[in-house]
């Protein structure tokens, strides 16, 4: 195998691919990436046996084949090469070495053999359907804040993909919960996702997902049966395993009949949470919110480091109401808050909360209080 790649090029590629590769495991196939080099181009292909990226670049290819190498070694070299050099890179099979040229700097690297990398098995996809990047950018990107670190609620370590029946009719929803807060995002139902069947996204493969979505004008095909998803761009292919669980019934837990209305601009709001907060000893000190005619004091009492207390102007027009929330969870769903209100809807002090984007309904998000 021989072939010759702009570095710009081959940063890009091989640092998708490292990506996914996890610096400690008992494989050693695992640490390295399979560079496949044809007349199309180069394919950089690595995986954790879960999840799977495959990133295709174009390449000047002299000779066909392929190899695998340590991904985080290729990756580092290829960052340290100097920009706008031409690197040239040749696998020989007699020494199962494999050459990384440019310029004055020379490596040889040692390989593994290309048949022990382990590929992903080809899957029948029950659902096929395109949806632009950026509208699979702000499903993912607003609900994975919620995402369970438990690892014994593993059902819960992902985000819930799935067709749902919304007052406009079929949705396209994803959900995640930690037990503590809960972020809905819903957006328009994509062609071809109709029959989809519910799946749990791993966290892992979310947090990946998330470079292929940074082109706004790119469509994202995605492919999904019942132990596999698959998001793929013409350069980029991400393939994971999908968590064997059932996901709660979530739909029980989102307040119905909260009455109590809050109006509050999010950016005031999280930035004056962070503040009281300061003094809290823990971060999951609970701040306590004090609810009256159009005002809103936020408070921390920590006996141990001290007090803070920060008065808002807000719009509130209900009977007066104290309720504490963890200070983390208020900031991560007032971050996620792209319009300049955020709506808080309550019942009680210990019932759980309702927060929507002004008056869009398609993202919704819950936290539970804490005692104060």
């Amino acid at each position: 195998m021989k072939f010759s790649i702009e570095r710009a090029v081959l940063v890009k590629a091989v640092s998708q691919a490292q990506s996914v590769v996890e610096r400690r495991n008992t494989i050693p196939i695992l640490a390295n990436v399979l560079i496949e080099a044809s007349a199309d181009g180069v394919s950089f292909r690595a995986t954790d046996l879960d999840t799977e990226v495959v990133d295709r670049a174009a390449a000047q290819v002299e000779r066909p084949g392929a190899t695998t190498v340590s991904a985080v070694m290729l990756n580092e070299i290829a960052r340290k090469l100097p920009d706008g050099a031409l690197v040239q890179i040749t696998s020989d099979d007699a020494t199962g070495r494999l050459s990384v040229q440019a310029g004055r700097s020379n490596f040889s690297l040692a390989t593994l053999p290309r048949e022990d990398f382990p590929v992903m098995a080809s899957t029948e996809y029950s659902a096929n359907f395109s949806a632009p990047a950026a509208v699979l950018r702000r499903l993912f990107d607003k609900s994975k804040f919620a995402i369970s670190t438990e690892e014994t609620r593993y059902y819960l370590n992902g985000v819930y993909m799935h067709v749902a029946q919304s007052d406009d009719g079929p949705t396209l929803r994803c959900v995640a919960t930690d037990g503590h807060r809960l972020a809905r995002i819903d957006a328009a139902l994509p062609t071809g996702a109709e029959e989809m069947p519910g799946i749990i996204v791993p966290r892992k493969t979310v947090a990946e997902l998330r470079k292929l979505l940074d082109d706004d004008e790119a469509d994202i095909a995605v492919s999904v049966s019942e132990t596999k998803i698959r998001f793929a761009t013409p350069t980029l292919t991400l393939t994971s395993k999908v968590i064997d669980g059932t996901f709660p019934d979530y739909s029980r837990v989102i307040p119905a009949n909260n009455t109590r209305k809050l109006e509050v601009d999010a950016t005031d709001f999280a930035r004056a949470v962070d503040r009281v907060a300061t003094v809290s000893s823990e971060r999951s000190r609970a701040v306590k919110l004090a609810l009256d005619a159009d005002r809103l004091i936020l408070s921390v009492n920590a006996p141990d480091s001290g007090a803070a207390e920060e008065e808002l102007i807000v719009a509130y027009a209900d009977e007066p109401l104290e309720i504490g929330f963890n200070a983390k969870y208020l900031q991560e769903i007032a971050g996620q808050v792209d319009r300049d209100n955020a709506v808080f809807m309550f019942s009680g002090s210990g019932d759980a909360a309702l927060i929507r984007e002004g008056s869009d309904l398609s993202a919704v998000y819950v936290v539970m209080p804490m005692r104060v």
